[in-house]
């Protein structure tokens, strides 16, 4: 397709059987969350606290609470944008199978999708790595701010607290990942929506939807490695496109 032809893709979105939606950071700029990763970002500011050093050390863990603490507020206070609530209410109406998404901030189930595979887990939750009890994080991470202590787990006193997401070094939740291969061997249409499509494991999803059999629509603001494999290409911005899509779903 030379041309966005977003009538083309709704119909491939009403005639797909098993669709599913891949998502990453670009979605969530649209809610005022900052892409970590680009110049300026939470990234680019400090240096980077890896998991084995997180375990090991307390000076390391005050460091990563210090981090995360830092945006918290920009990104607790974030609501889902025209992007997450048209991909939430395509589940709500059997188009899409679900969301498998880079994301850990949590927006797609505030929008209302049911079926969400959180590659990189959630940072609305804090985990114990000891006993894995979880905990709501905006509490815990006001402790913090308050006392400039990291907390500590409650039901087993000793346990070393963190974010519920994949840190860097630490390895991607097996059963996720797995699932979410399935996904995209099962999927006919596989919709990647604001991710750079260069971090893997989850940047090889589209290539091994589209090495399945699926059709491949890539929406996202700069061009990725796998433009080439795509049989459509929209640039822009994601709110604008989604809508575009749904507007003509309902032709």
């Amino acid at each position: 397709m030379n041309r966005i032809d977003y009538q083309q893709i709704a119909q491939w979105l009403r005639d797909a059987e098993r669709a599913v939606v891949f998502t990453g950071a670009g979605i969530s700029t649209e809610s005022g969350i900052p892409d970590f990763r680009s110049p300026g970002g939470i990234w680019t500011k400090f240096r980077t606290v890896y998991y084995d050093e997180f375990m090991a050390s307390p000076d390391a863990r005050h460091e990563y609470w210090f981090q995360k603490a830092q945006g918290h507020r920009e990104f607790a206070d974030a609501q889902p944008n025209a992007g997450h609530k048209a991909i939430a209410k395509w589940e709500g109406q059997g188009r899409v199978r679900g969301v498998i998404t880079q994301n850990i901030d949590g927006l797609h189930q505030l929008a209302g999708n049911q079926h969400v595979l959180e590659l990189h887990g959630t940072a609305r939750e804090i985990e114990c790595q000891d006993c894995h009890e979880r905990y709501d994080a905006d509490s815990l991470v006001a402790e913090f701010l308050e006392t400039d202590q990291v907390p500590k787990c409650q039901k087993c006193q000793r346990g070393r607290l963190k974010h519920a997401t994949v840190s860097f070094g630490q390895s991607l939740p097996t059963e996720v990942l797995e699932r979410a291969v399935e996904w995209s061997q099962q999927a006919d249409l596989f919709l990647a929506i604001g991710s750079s499509l260069v971090v893997t494991p989850a940047a090889d999803l589209p290539v091994i939807a589209q090495r399945s059999g699926s059709r491949l629509v890539i929406v996202n603001r700069d061009p990725t490695p796998l433009d080439e494999l795509a049989d459509a290409l929209v640039p822009g911005s994601i709110g604008e496109a989604l809508g575009q899509i749904d507007e003509h779903l309902a032709d």
